[in-house]
C-alpha cells in the first residue's frame, strides 16, 4: 500500500516537473534577454554622476574622473566571502589599472564606517564608496530588495574618459572579474 502511494506521488511530481519545464525555459530565456537588454541599455550611454563618500569620508564624483577610465564595481556586502574575494582581486591588479590610466571604485549600500573597517582589514588601495541610500545603484537599476534589506547586485561598469559606459558586466565571477575588466580595458585602449 505504501509503495503504491509513493509510486503515485513520484509519478505526479515527475509529471508536474515535465509540465513546468517549458515554463522554466521561458523564464530562463526571459531572464537572459533582460540581462542582454540591460547590457545594451547602458553601453554607449553617459554614466550617471554621483556624489558619494569613501571609507575615509572623502567625497567622490564621477565628474572628477573625466579624462580617466573608471571601473565602477558594485558588490552586495562588506566582509562577505565573494565581496572579499572580488576586492582582493582588484587590489592585486590595482597597479596595472593605474598604469592604464584607470581608477577603481568599489560601491555597495554599506555605510562609511562599514567600508572603513572592510578597507582596513583588506588593505585596499582604492576607494570604496558608500551608497547607503541606494541612489546610485537605483540609477543603474541594480538594487536587489531582500525584504528587510536592500543590496546592490554584483555588477560592474567600465566607463571611458568621456564618461560613457563601454562595458556593463551583469554576470560576475569574483575570482576572474578584475582580470577580465583589465583585459577589456586594454583592448579598448588599443582600438
Amino acid at each position: 500500500m505504501m509503495n503504491t502511494i509513493k509510486s503515485k506521488v513520484l509519478v505526479l511530481c515527475s509529471s508536474l516537473f515535465l509540465l513546468s519545464a517549458p515554463s522554466l525555459s521561458t523564464a530562463q530565456s526571459t531572464l537572459f534577454s533582460k540581462q542582454d537588454n540591460a547590457q545594451k541599455e547602458w553601453v554607449g550611454q553617459s554614466a550617471p554622476d554621483f556624489k558619494l563618500q569613501d571609507q575615509s569620508g572623502k567625497w567622490h564624483t564621477l565628474n572628477q574622473y573625466k579624462g580617466k577610465w573608471v571601473v565602477l564595481y558594485f558588490y552586495p556586502k562588506d566582509n562577505t566571502a565573494g565581496c572579499t574575494q572580488e576586492a582582493n582581486q582588484f587590489k592585486s591588479l590595482y597597479p596595472q589599472f593605474l598604469k592604464s590610466n584607470a581608477v577603481v571604485l568599489g560601491v555597495s549600500l554599506d555605510d562609511v564606517a562599514s567600508h572603513q573597517k572592510f578597507s582596513e582589514k583588506l588593505g585596499l588601495p582604492f576607494p570604496i564608496l558608500a551608497d547607503d541610500k541606494g541612489e546610485l545603484a537605483t540609477k543603474f537599476g541594480i538594487v536587489r530588495n531582500l525584504g528587510i534589506a536592500k543590496i546592490a547586485k554584483r555588477e560592474s561598469f567600465l566607463i571611458n574618459p568621456q564618461g560613457a559606459v563601454m562595458y556593463h558586466y551583469t554576470s560576475v565571477n569574483t575570482q576572474t572579474h578584475a582580470d577580465q575588466v583589465l583585459k577589456d580595458l586594454k583592448t579598448l585602449q588599443t582600438k
